[in-house]
């Protein structure tokens, strides 16, 4: 990729004002030449020099953007996801909770083919995806994964429907179910469980239990996969986004790791 690279950020919340302060603080080789917004008029604080504010999927193909990168929420995936891989972007996407409507996967998935582009996926607030993808080479027979984060990152969430977060005193699991009912029910705290079920066995096969600890500081990732391969077992304890306890800063990171690595000489 060329060293002068155009990127488009969709949204311009915690996760991408971290990334854009991440790769301005290492002087990474990338313009951000447009942020897409929903009010274009509202005055917003630290956005990258010279970035114009866009609201239309539409307007993407004008920016001379060749990558857009998605971390404004599911609602935004699909529309802005055509409009970057028609005009011949690749297109990261941050909120993979929309991507359990399989139409819309199917169809991003054509579209990125169609153009010869690619439908990016950063590993989120995860590691060792990349050791699950491969052993899906093989037989997989089983992929639990399992995210305890403290109370207040689930608040704002059904899980205050289920159990008093205030209250508790004791890690509480107030959901299980497939990497699918997770990712809709909590598609803010849970949209990590789609990344890890589609390197492994699938939305509905991959297992995934919610837990809200009180004794928790870092908002953790266990994963468990059995198959062919052998035995993978993965525990991240991540520190929340300053902004936003209910993301990670590993979920910027990966995203400055992606954007980094379409330059580097050295890909890891």
């Amino acid at each position: 990729m060329s060293e002068s690279e155009a990127i488009c950020l969709v949204g311009w919340g915690a996760i991408s004002q971290r990334v854009a302060a991440l790769l301005a603080e290492r002087g990474s080789p990338f313009t951000i030449v447009a942020v897409a917004v929903r009010d274009p008029t509202r005055e917003r604080a630290g956005l990258p020099a010279g970035a114009r504010l866009i609201s239309q999927p539409g307007d993407l193909a004008a920016t001379g953007a060749t990558l857009a990168v998605e971390a404004a929420g599911r609602s935004s995936v699909l529309p802005f996801g055509r409009a970057a891989l028609a005009a011949g972007m690749d297109f990261a996407v941050s909120s993979t909770s929309a991507l359990i409507d399989e139409a819309a996967l199917s169809e991003l998935v054509a579209l990125a083919q169609a153009n010869g582009r690619q439908l990016l996926m950063p590993p989120g607030a995860l590691g060792g995806i990349d050791a699950l993808a491969a052993a899906s080479r093989l037989s997989l027979a089983h992929v639990e994964h399992r995210i305890v984060k403290p109370p207040r990152a689930w608040q704002g969430t059904a899980a205050e429907t289920l159990c008093d977060l205030d209250a508790l005193q004791a890690p509480f699991s107030f959901f299980e179910g497939s990497a699918r009912e997770a990712a809709d029910g909590f598609p803010q705290n849970a949209n990590v469980a789609v990344i890890s079920s589609l390197a492994g066995i699938g939305i509905d096969r991959t297992r995934v239990t919610l837990v809200a600890d009180p004794h928790a500081r870092f908002n953790a990732h266990e994963i468990r996969a059995e198959g062919d391969f052998g035995v993978l077992e993965i525990r991240l304890q991540n520190r929340p986004l300053a902004t936003n306890p209910k993301s990670s800063e590993m979920t910027a990171l990966n995203i400055v790791r992606l954007i980094e690595n379409r330059a580097a000489g050295l890909v890891l």
